[in-house]
């Protein structure tokens, strides 16, 4: 299955701004974010074609994942 995965702010450091992956059936958000090299706490948003996504949320070919990380300021 093939996916994409968009990364926002400072989530594209050394990654990119899009990164298409051929994952294998069951796998899971959180499974994407690890593979990424990304850690959980780092994020404070996940969609899933545009719509929010638990980190159990099975992915489906096609599938677009957006990332967003958390940000802070003053």
């Amino acid at each position: 299955m093939k996916i994409k995965v968009k990364l926002f702010a400072t989530l594209r450091h050394g990654r990119g701004k899009e990164i298409e992956l051929d994952i294998k059936e069951g796998t899971t958000v959180e499974e994407v974010i690890k593979f990424v090299g990304i850690e959980l706490k780092e994020i404070a948003i996940v969609l899933r074609n545009g719509r929010d996504a638990a980190l159990s949320t099975q992915l489906e070919d096609g599938d677009i994942l957006s990332i967003f990380p958390a940000v802070g300021g003053g």
